[in-house]
């Protein structure tokens, strides 16, 4: 039996003394779509903060594996090594660091082999055409001075041009207006394929009307508390959260 890509089981999830998450438990297979749902502060960020390894969060029960392998005590970067790529709700300004140099560097660091220059270029191009997203960009410092949409932008070209594993993205359609929220959505399916996954964490239903999800978990009182099909974002879109709570059956 194919072992699942992501498997987390019992995770319980501390900052400092503050329990943010108890008892949760998800699997992610290949091919699959998953959108995990909730309030603010249910704990949607911190997941996906605990899935890449962040060192603010302390995992003080549960495991996560990867592909049959527990990382659960492994750094941020092996676990990008491994195929793990997290798309941050507010991506960081890196002054002095070009968009190009960054992303030449990061396949770098996860492949262990600097791609050549031209090919490389000649892939970007390639990519950021299909975004939308002028080639000016590749020689910018990375998100300095960018737009909130050119912020998105970007990090769905850095999805592409790593092309990870399981990709993690963390309200990417945050602050987006309808224009950016479709390019980031077109991006999103042309990353997807049968061999990879996505872990969606959203609060609405812009970014993934045009995408195919299998599953919808909501997140609340710590963990999830239901899963179902996509019917669920429509549902919680018409009526909020108080729509599906009759359908939770703990």
């Amino acid at each position: 039996m194919t072992k699942p890509l992501l498997d987390v089981r019992n995770l319980h999830v501390n900052v400092g003394e503050k329990l943010i998450l108890r008892g949760l438990n998800l699997t992610v297979n290949a091919g699959e779509t998953h959108v995990i749902m909730g309030q603010n502060g249910s704990g949607k960020s911190t997941l996906a903060a605990a899935i890449m390894g962040s060192p603010m969060f302390d995992v003080s029960d549960g495991t996560v594996e990867f592909l049959g392998e527990d990382i659960t005590r492994l750094s941020p970067d092996k676990r990008a090594k491994l195929g793990v790529f997290l798309s941050f709700q507010n991506p960081e300004e890196i002054p002095g660091v070009t968009v190009e140099n960054f992303l030449r560097a990061a396949v770098g660091a996860v492949t262990g082999e600097t791609p050549r220059l031209f090919k490389f270029q000649k892939e970007l191009f390639a990519k950021m055409d299909e975004l939308g997203l002028d080639r000016v960009y590749a020689s910018r410092e990375l998100n300095v001075g960018f737009s909130g949409g050119e912020k998105k932008k970007t990090e769905i070209l850095q999805l592409l041009m790593l092309n990870p594993k399981l990709a993690i993205l963390d309200e990417a359609d945050s602050g987006l207006d309808v224009d950016a929220v479709r390019v980031v959505s077109d991006g999103i399916n042309k990353y997807r394929n049968a061999d990879n996954a996505m872990l969606i964490i959203t609060h609405n239903q812009r970014l993934v009307d045009d995408i195919k999800v299998d599953y919808v978990h909501v997140l609340d009182d710590k963990h999830i508390t239901l899963t179902g099909g996509a019917e669920l974002i429509s549902r919680i879109a018409d009526g909020g959260f108080a729509a599906v709570h009759g359908d939770i059956t703990e």
